[in-house]
C-alpha cells in the first residue's frame, strides 16, 4: 500500500550532500596533476598521457587497500593520514619492479557519506601524491547504505607506473651469492592490523588514546605511523638493485620469496637488526609465537633490497644518508625457493 512518494534520500543516499563534497575535493585533486595529466577533475575517465622518450616502457599497475587499519582511523576518528597509506603502499609495490608512478584512483564507500571524512581522506590521498609525483586523476565515491554502517567506510587504490623494459627489475636478475639489504619500515606500515588490533584491545586493554607501552606515544599515533614510501630512497639506485621486496601481509616469508628465481634461497639473519619495541610490545602482551610475528608484521622491514654484494656498501650508506636505516641482512644462496629466517 503507497505511502507518499519516495527519494532516493529516503533510501539513504543524499546526492545533494555527494554533489558538495565532490566540490570541497576538487582541488586536493587538481594539487596532485603532473605535466602528464590531461582534463579537469571531475571527468567520467581520467587521462594521462603515454611517457615520451623511453624506447620501450613498460606499465607497471597495482591495486591494494590499507586493510583493517582502517577501523584504527575511525575508532580514533582520525582521517587524514589513511589516504598517505594507501598512495605509498601502492608505490611501493610498483616500484619493486623499478617502475615510477604515473597516476592513482581511488574508491571510497560509506554507508552514508560524510563530507568531512571524505576530504580528510582525500587529503591524506593527494599528499601521497604529491610526495610520490603521481596524479590523483580519478577515483569513486559510493554512498552504500546497507552494506557499510555509520561510520565505517572502505578504500582501495588503483596506481599505474612506467619503466623500461630493459630495466625491470625481479627474479630474473637475481643470482647465488647476491645480498639482501633490509630498509627499516617507519612501523606496521598496513599489515598485521587484525591481530595488532587484537591485543591492543582485549590484551593490553587499550583505547585510541591511551599511551602504548614503551613508547611515549599514544596508541592511535603508533598504529596510524603513515606506511613509508622508498621511492625517493630508492629510484636514483636502481640502476645498482637487481630485486626487490615490499614487505606488507605474509612478512618476511610471504613477501621475499617473491623476488627469487627456482632453485635459490633467501637466508635472513634477525641478529642484523633490532626489531623495533612496537613488535616486541604486541608479541609479548600476545603471547604470539615468534614464527607467527614474521609471517604477520613486517617486524622493522618494510623493504628488502637483492644486490650483488660489490653494491651492498653503497646502498646501505645512501639510504643511512637520508635518515632511515639500512642493513644487509643475509644472502641469496642455491635452495627450494623459500626463506630461511635464521
Amino acid at each position: 500500500m503507497s505511502t507518499g512518494a519516495l527519494r532516493y534520500r529516503s533510501a539513504g543516499v543524499d546526492t545533494a550532500a555527494s554533489d558538495e563534497a565532490k566540490a570541497r575535493i576538487g582541488k586536493l585533486v587538481s594539487s596532485t596533476f603532473t605535466e602528464g595529466a590531461l582534463g579537469g577533475f571531475g571527468g567520467f575517465g581520467g587521462m594521462f598521457r603515454v611517457p615520451s622518450g623511453m624506447h620501450k616502457p613498460i606499465l607497471v599497475s597495482s591495486a591494494d587497500g590499507v586493510g583493517t587499519k582502517i577501523r584504527v582511523a575511525i575508532e580514533a576518528n582520525r582521517h587524514s593520514t589513511i589516504g598517505n597509506d594507501l598512495v605509498n603502499h601502492c608505490v611501493n609495490d610498483i616500484l619493486v619492479q623499478g617502475a615510477a608512478p604515473l597516476f592513482f584512483l581511488d574508491y571510497v564507500a560509506f554507508g552514508s557519506l560524510d563530507a568531512a571524512v571524505l576530504e580528510e581522506v582525500v587529503a591524506g590521498m593527494a599528499a601521497g601524491c604529491r610526495e610520490n609525483h603521481c596524479s590523483l586523476i580519478g577515483g569513486e565515491t559510493a554512498e552504500m547504505p546497507g552494506i557499510y554502517t555509520p561510520p565505517d567506510y572502505d578504500l582501495a587504490g588503483f596506481i599505474v607506473g612506467c619503466v623500461e623494459e630493459s630495466e625491470i627489475l625481479g627474479p630474473a636478475r637475481v643470482q647465488s651469492g647476491d645480498v639482501l639489504v633490509g630498509i627499516a619500515s617507519s612501523g606496521l606500515h598496513t599489515n598485521g592490523y587484525s591481530l595488532a588490533r587484537k591485543i591492543v584491545s582485549e590484551r593490553l586493554r587499550l583505547t585510541p588514546r591511551d599511551a602504548f607501552p614503551g613508547s611515549g606515544h599514544s596508541v592511535e599515533e603508533v598504529m596510524l605511523t603513515v606506511h613509508r614510501s622508498y621511492l625517493a630512497l630508492l629510484q636514483p639506485l636502481l640502476d645498482r638493485i637487481h630485486a626487490m621486496a615490499h614487505i606488507t601481509g605474509g612478512g618476511l616469508p610471504g613477501n621475499l620469496d617473491r623476488a627469487l628465481p627456482a632453485g635459490m634461497s633467501a637466508v635472513v639473519d634477525t641478529a642484523s637488526w633490532a626489531i623495533p619495541d612496537v613488535f616486541a610490545q604486541l608479541q609479548k602482551a600476545g603471547e604470539v609465537p615468534r614464527e607467527e610475528m614474521f609471517r604477520v608484521f613486517n617486524m622493522g622491514v618494510g623493504m628488502v633490497a637483492i644486490v650483488a654484494p660489490e653494491n651492498a656498501d653503497a646502498i646501505v650508506r645512501a639510504v643511512d644518508a637520508a635518515g632511515v636505516g639500512a642493513w644487509v641482512m643475509g644472502e641469496v644462496r642455491p635452495g627450494s625457493g623459500d626463506v630461511i629466517i635464521s
